[in-house]
């Protein structure tokens, strides 16, 4: 192939090597196991380049570490839409960081908020396990969950259905304004 990824066809390694060199490129193997093998004119420099970009790309396609903030007087509701962020994170097959803040007095009862650490990595546990437990750190408690394999993650906050059944109570209103 050339450097424009046209296809010159079958020929011999010495025409190849002299039709690279009156380019002023290299000619660079690309698929050794082929029959024949398959040969480029690039430059070499610019080829190994391209070879690690590929590489890094692979590479950071890999787990992230997503973090979700909570307070020790937490509203359920709230709560509930939080553990569903974490769940979709998980599923997503990244690392969850959970940081329970604690301000002025709440410091002094950190019972309440190991409770509350305690009750999320149980609800979180059909997603993900506990990389790292909770544990205190200065005026917060910090928890990793990293996910489970997919075939055994099993969501259990869904999240809300958009779908509305459809209303079939309209008959009956009709027949007691009669």
């Amino acid at each position: 192939m050339s450097a424009t990824n046209e296809q010159l066809g079958v020929m011999k390694l010495q025409d190849a090597l002299r039709r690279a060199q009156a380019i002023g490129l290299d000619l660079v193997e690309v698929a050794p196991n082929a029959s024949p093998p398959v040969c480029k004119i690039v430059d070499f420099g610019k080829y190994r380049y391209d070879l690690s970009k590929q590489d890094k790309d692979r590479k950071s396609t890999g787990s992230k570490l997503k973090e979700i903030k909570f307070r020790v007087n937490i509203d359920p509701h709230d709560y509930g839409i939080k553990v569903r962020h974490a769940e979709e994170f998980l599923d997503k097959g990244n690392k969850v960081k959970v940081h329970l803040q604690f301000r002025g007095r709440e410091l002094s009862h950190k019972e309440l908020g190991f409770q509350l650490m305690q009750r999320l990595k149980e609800d979180l546990s059909t997603m993900g396990q506990a990389e790292m437990e909770p544990k205190l750190m200065g005026k917060s408690i910090g928890m990793t969950i990293s996910p489970l394999p997919a075939n055994k993650r099993k969501r259990r906050f869904a999240p809300p259905t958009e779908d509305l059944p459809p209303d079939t109570d309209d008959d009956d209103d009709d027949d007691s304004e009669e």
